[in-house]
């Protein structure tokens, strides 16, 4: 099994703010790529009517995924109205302080927000 850590963030983009959201995505993804040497993937995909994004962020162990916690702008939600997390689904090595500090304040912050935490049942990985 492996130590790996993978969130998958579904967002809702309002209408007409794909542009704000293709900003702040971007602003992410540099951030991420500059700043957290342990994330192994940070790729974001938006549907075709640009109202549906997804996350999909993958980290070499749960030390790596709590980088990313120093790494959000913290005014990120304030600065962008473009979009709302509705979903936040954790697989892998999910430890307990993942969830106390970077799972449990996302619920907390963010109202009707869905979350499902799944943890190693099998598989492989090359």
């Amino acid at each position: 099994m492996s130590d790996s850590v993978f969130f998958i963030v579904e967002l809702e983009v309002n209408q007409g703010q794909t542009d704000d959201l293709r900003r702040v995505m971007e602003e992410m993804t540099n951030l991420t790529q500059t700043d957290e040497p342990g994330t192994l993937n940070y790729e974001w995909f938006l549907s075709d009517d640009g109202r549906a994004c997804h996350i999909y962020e993958r980290y070499a162990n749960p030390a790596a995924a709590l980088v990313h916690n120093k790494t959000f702008p913290k005014d990120l939600f304030e600065r962008s109205q473009a979009f709302r997390p509705i979903r936040l689904t954790a697989y892998g090595n999910v430890t307990a302080e993942i969830r106390e500090k970077r799972i449990d304040p996302l619920s907390r912050a963010i109202p009707g927000i869905r979350v499902a935490v799944l943890g190693n049942g099998g598989g492989f990985m090359r």
